[in-house]
């Protein structure tokens, strides 16, 4: 009872709080909302209002919805669901995203039998008005998007809660540690299951929860299967066809790290002076303070987001679009992966590339990856380095046709080793189902 009583106050205190935080941080939505790109059309949805799309969303009573919070975690949620149709095709989905980049995708490669919302935001009314209209069988969250009126709201109703694909960084644990009784503990005993990545993540939530119903499938990014990608390159549109090209892609750059990959490009080129280079970064909304950081180095560039077939050949693109991340990774030779360099260690989502069988260099610490990093770090499938030691590991790459090929093959190999956690994570939630009698 004392417990019990704990976890009230926790969620009235969270309820209460939510609306400072809300103003708070309005500002910053709001200057996210006008410079980040993606599909705004439908984004009153974030305040539970439909519209129009009131009739359709009716229709898909029953459906097991599916959130996920961008464009990472909205890539492997569709692909999940496209793996599900194809064992139980009756079945159907709503998938909601938080942000306008991961609506975008959602809407452009959502399957059959799937509509595509945003997710309200956590205010009671509004988790209620969308759970009243929609009526889902079930809730599916991805990774870390823990809403606690979304999921206590569902679980009230007796609807399935899953959360897969979770995984739980070393500086969240101590966090949610910290409010274990008051709140965390609670909130996660309240998801049906939670399906975690590795060994480490299971035991970061049982030492939140102890009780919580958490088992090991693994990680279901190794089950992405890549969509069909044109023929043509398009970086060609953009960079001459000489022998001698060569092209270095940054992907999902932070702060920092163009001028980093900038300047070992401006290193290297007089070795290789076909070299060119592509900077992707992660939030399209920086363009401008890199293309400024780029005339300074006075490097011949183009904005994506302007210019799609310049009148001249240059050195550099700046590809500060979204939702093109893998046709533009299929046309590199080598792809540096961003959030791991300049300061920056969390790192991002290494199989892209490694799909893609192309040669990866990555920083050396990958807080929110590493279980990726170390298999692919295990098995000589990339090349990690520190700052001072990228313009070497690029070198080495840009030498050998060879060895750039053996890399690749190497990390498709070890992605292919590692399937299996979407069929049980699918597994599961049918299990669930059969428990609840939906």
């Amino acid at each position: 009872m004392i417990v019990e009583g704990e976890a009230i106050m926790g969620r009235f205190i969270y309820n209460l709080l939510l609306p400072l935080g809300f103003v708070f941080f309005l500002p910053e939505l709001i200057l996210k909302y006008r410079n980040r790109g993606g599909w705004k059309n439908t984004f009153g949805e974030r305040f539970a209002r439909y519209g129009a799309r009131q009739q359709e969303l009716a229709g898909y009573k029953g459906a097991i919805w599916v959130h996920a919070v961008s464009v990472g975690e909205t890539v492997v949620a569709l692909s999940m669901i496209r793996r599900y149709l194809q064992r139980y095709p009756e079945r159907k989905f709503i998938v909601s995203t938080t942000t306008t980049t991961g609506q975008e995708v959602a809407r452009a490669n959502a399957p059959d039998n799937t509509t595509v919302i945003f997710c309200p935001i956590d205010f009671s009314w509004m988790v209620k008005k969308a759970l009243n209209l929609m009526q889902p069988s079930a809730l599916v969250v991805f990774e870390t998007e823990i809403w606690p009126n979304l999921i206590s709201l569902a679980s009230a109703r007796k609807i399935p809660v899953m959360l897969v694909n979770a995984r739980m960084s070393d500086h969240s644990a101590k966090g949610y540690r910290r409010l274990g009784k008051l709140f965390f503990d609670p909130l996660l005993r309240k998801f049906t299951r939670i399906l975690v990545q590795t060994e480490v993540d299971a035991e970061r939530f049982l030492s939140v929860s102890p009780r919580a119903q958490v088992s090991v499938v693994g990680n279901m990014k190794f089950d992405q299967k890549l969509p069909e990608l044109p023929e043509s390159n398009i970086l060609h549109n953009y960079f001459d066809r000489q022998p001698d090209n060569l092209i270095i892609l940054g992907a999902s750059t932070h702060p920092g790290e163009e001028l980093l990959f900038t300047e070992c490009f401006l290193t290297l080129r007089d070795e290789f002076p076909g070299l060119k280079l592509v900077l992707v970064p992660r939030h399209a909304e920086r363009g401008g303070d890199i293309a400024t950081m780029l005339q300074e180095k006075k490097v011949s560039f183009v904005r994506r987001s302007q210019v799609t077939s310049p009148d001249e050949y240059v050195d550099v693109l700046l590809a500060d679009t979204t939702g093109e991340m893998l046709r533009l990774m299929s046309g590199a030779d080598v792809v540096i992966m961003g959030k791991s360099f300049a300061g920056h260690d969390e790192g991002h989502n290494l199989l892209e590339p490694a799909l893609l069988r192309k040669a990866i260099v990555t920083g050396t610490v990958l807080r929110n990856f590493r279980y990726i990093f170390n298999e692919l770090n295990e098995h000589d499938a990339l090349i990690p380095a520190a700052d001072n030691e990228l313009s070497g590991a690029l070198r080495k790459l840009l030498s050998s046709a060879e060895f750039r090929k053996e890399l690749g093959e190497r990390a498709f190999e070890v992605v292919d080793a590692n399937r299996g956690a979407a069929d049980k994570t699918i597994d599961a939630l049918e299990s669930a189902w059969k428990d609840t009698g939906k």
